[in-house]
């Protein structure tokens, strides 16, 4: 057996584990991670693809233990909030963009995925403002690495404060940019958690689609933005688990394979990370990223445990 096939071999057996659920989160994407910068990743292309097809299939069947009035109760009563947060912390993204230096892009994709969803914001906010593919790289390369960073130190943080599961649920799903690193991060948390988290923070990211209209305007794009398909398949998923309470013990199995997947997804993503991804950051937007998130993720915190945001 050759050493490349030794490789693979050791990379398909991990993600098995992984998929297994015997891994948890922060593990699963410890693992993915060292093996990439120690091994590199000898399926590379077919992850990143993979990834995000898991990703999106995890956070579905997730909704599969999330009541559908919460949903609608989390959008109502956060209104305001979310209104407000979101357009502030883009204003302090723009700027720290400039206190830095910042190719105007990259900062405007960097403000919307902190203040949004991450990936998925950045994603819909590119052809908006006809960004680049290598400023669109840098952004993505960036909310990665503070996703994972926010996976190893928040429940740290959290059980430091002595937060709550609903506290560190609202504080997870308003300060990491990623979906998959929110329920990862609550998943260590607790069930509540969980549950709580991935609510807000797929009702948050329905609002990629007014924030983008606006800067089609300021940039007088004609591109348009969608709600991703994967939060319509958690609305549906949810709306199924309320109303169709007697197959609860099939919903609580695609729950539970949702979860495993999750853990597997997350080996994934810390396998696409590569030394070339963290040499062409730069130290100008990632200092700006950094901030802005530590600035955004304390401010939230001091209000939850003031008791103002609830």
């Amino acid at each position: 057996m050759t050493s490349q096939s030794i490789k693979q071999f050791s990379f398909i057996g991990l993600f098995v584990l992984c998929l297994t659920g015997f891994i948890g989160p922060a593990l699963s994407l410890l693992l993915g991670l060292a093996f990439t910068l120690i091994f590199a990743n000898p399926y590379l292309s077919l992850s990143n693809q993979a990834s995000k097809w898991l990703l999106k299939l995890a956070v579905i069947g997730l909704g599969f233990n999330v009541d559908f009035n919460d949903v609608l109760e989390v959008g109502r009563s956060s209104f305001v909030l979310t209104i407000v947060s979101i357009t502030a912390i883009i204003g302090l993204g723009e700027i720290l963009g400039q206190l830095f230096k910042v190719n105007k892009n990259t900062s405007v994709l960097l403000s919307f995925g902190t203040a949004i969803c991450g990936g998925s914001a950045i994603a819909a906010m590119a052809p908006v403002i006809k960004a680049k593919q290598h400023e669109i790289a840098v952004s993505l390369a960036i909310v990665f690495l503070l996703n994972g960073l926010a996976l190893l130190i928040f429940p740290a943080i959290g059980h430091y404060f002595q937060l709550n599961q609903e506290q560190f649920a609202i504080w997870a799903a308003l300060a990491i940019h990623d979906t998959s690193s929110v329920v990862a991060t609550a998943s260590t948390y607790g069930p509540i958690a969980v549950g709580i988290a991935t609510t807000i923070k797929l009702t948050r990211a329905m609002w990629i689609i007014p924030y983008t209209a606006l800067a089609g305007v300021f940039w007088k794009s004609e591109e348009k933005a969608s709600i991703p398909l994967f939060i319509v398949g958690f609305l549906l998923a949810a709306l199924i688990n309320t109303y169709l309470p007697e197959y609860s013990t099939f919903w609580q199995f695609g729950y539970a394979g949702a979860k495993h997947v999750l853990y597997a997804c997350l080996f994934l993503v810390g396998s696409s990370v590569s030394l070339t991804m963290l040499k062409q950051t730069g130290w100008r937007p990632l200092a700006m990223a950094t901030l802005l998130w530590g600035i955004v993720s304390s401010v939230i915190l001091l209000l939850i445990i003031d008791g103002v945001i609830n």
